[in-house]
């Protein structure tokens, strides 16, 4: 072989070798201008292909990333049917290399993961977003925010929503008002917790004042309403009704005699009332619960009857008469005024009576609008009564008609026809105690006005607090 070709073939060598080397270079180049995939990394990726049950996206790797089995099983199916060939779309990086060597993606994951994203954005800015009411349960409102959902407390809508809702279970509170759109904002965002809560009332903007005079404007006397109760007081119960707070004065709660609000009522406690009053210069609301309750004095004095005669056991001596319980269902009391003790003038029922004493009474007036009877211990033995007392111990004894009226012809003809009238005595000492009542009334209602109004910026105030604290 000359010295030529030895020649030729050194520089062929060493031509292919450096080729060789470029070449490498390349290689090592590119390797290291791919940017691997990281797990948990949400990327920009276009799609590839799209087969059954598989989307292959390019995510700059050096190979296309796959969406496969449960990961592609979990795309909802109206968005399945909007992903096309080139379409760029977001992708979470579920793992970098599975066991077949696969890059896995997530279209669902991608998507969930810049939901909290942007829920943890608009916490920091504060910042309010439209959504809809998607669902609801026992504690409030369910609503999306992207692919995640988010939760409105009952205590979280807007104050002005409150008024509307009516009913005691979460379907008669709620079911209206799912498809409607709402105003939220974000208020806490837990992702470990899978928590997202929001509310209403902090994106509307609305006072305390503003709520106050909407519920005024669209209040009426008589209504119903569904409340809670906010405070306690020795006069009465303050109710929240949509926003703004009324009172249920003591003697409104309950038919029966309680001596504090606390006997019977609890700070939280769901209450239904009926709107008795409404002072809309002084921003005031009266309630009554007792008034949608049924009253039990009504049906005790029932089977009682005016001119009837009962038996009573003295209970209270007063200047101007002397009470008695009757010895009747329901322990009824009633009122003996001091002209009818006796046919005698009395100075005072302690000259006739005294505590402990069983008498007969007579029923002189039942009167139900204001729980009271009016009863006689002079009339017991008045001919005025003596058909009535007839006839009812007729019925006590079963005598047969025909024989009751013999008898009673012949008691009847013996005794003398009787009309009594008031004397001007009587009425002046009857108008007495109503006077008297008067004045009492008028001076706790006073006392109870300066009482609500000091309640009332204590509750004004506390609720200012507790806004405060909760935005």
């Amino acid at each position: 072989m000359s010295d030529y070709d030895d020649e030729s073939k050194a520089e062929n060598l060493e031509e292919s070798e450096s080729q060789s080397m470029d070449k490498m270079e390349e290689l090592l180049d590119s390797n290291f201008m791919i940017d691997f995939p990281k797990a948990g990394e949400i990327r920009d990726g276009i799609i590839a292909s799209i087969s059954e049950g598989q989307i292959l996206v390019s995510v700059g790797a050096k190979s296309e990333g796959v969406i496969s089995g449960k990961e592609y099983e979990g795309i909802p199916q109206e968005i399945l049917e909007t992903l096309e060939v080139g379409k760029a779309i977001p992708v979470y990086v579920v793992t970098p290399e599975d066991q077949n060597g696969n890059l896995v993606l997530s279209f669902i994951r991608a998507v969930e993961e810049q939901s909290w994203l942007d829920a943890e954005d608009l916490l920091k800015s504060g910042e309010s977003f439209e959504s809809e009411i998607v669902g609801y349960n026992k504690g409030g409102l369910i609503v999306p925010l992207s692919t995640i959902r988010g939760f409105i407390p009952a205590s979280q809508l807007s104050l002005s929503r409150k008024l509307e809702i009516t009913g005691s279970t979460p379907e008669e509170k709620y079911k209206s008002m799912v498809g409607e759109k709402i105003e939220c904002r974000v208020i806490e965002v837990d992702r470990e917790r899978h928590r997202l809560i929001l509310s209403e009332r902090a994106a509307s903007g609305e006072t305390r004042d503003m709520i106050r005079d909407k519920v005024l404007d669209n209040l009426q006397e008589g209504d119903v309403r569904t409340g809670r109760v906010t405070s306690l007081a020795d006069f009465g119960a303050f109710v929240n009704i949509g926003g703004a707070d009324g009172l249920v004065h003591i003697s409104e709660i309950t038919y029966d005699h309680i001596d504090n609000p606390k006997e019977v009522l609890k700070v939280g406690d769901e209450v239904k009332v009926k709107v008795i009053s409404i002072d809309r210069d002084r921003k005031r609301i009266g309630l009554s619960m007792r008034q949608l309750q049924e009253d039990p004095w009504t049906s005790q004095v029932s089977h009682l009857k005016v001119g009837q005669l009962v038996e009573g056991e003295i209970t209270r001596l007063t200047n101007f008469g002397a009470f008695a319980r009757l010895d009747v269902p329901g322990e009824l009391e009633g009122l003996i005024h001091i002209s009818e003790i006796s046919e005698k003038r009395v100075e005072h029922p302690k000259e006739v009576l005294k505590v402990g004493d069983h008498v007969a009474l007579r029923i002189l007036r039942i009167e139900e609008d204001e729980h009271r009877i009016g009863l006689s211990l002079r009339r017991v033995d008045s001919a005025q009564y003596v058909d009535q007392d007839w006839k009812a111990l007729a019925k006590d004894l079963d005598v047969s008609t025909s024989s009751e009226e013999e008898t009673l012809g012949d008691i009847v003809g013996t005794i003398p026809a009787v009309e009594e009238q008031p004397t001007e005595e009587v009425a002046e000492s009857e108008a007495a105690p109503a006077e008297t009542q008067e004045v009492q009334q008028a001076e706790e209602e006073a006392q109870t006005e300066e009482a609500v109004d000091q309640q009332a910026t204590e509750t004004e105030e506390t609720q200012e607090t507790e806004d405060k604290e909760e935005a």
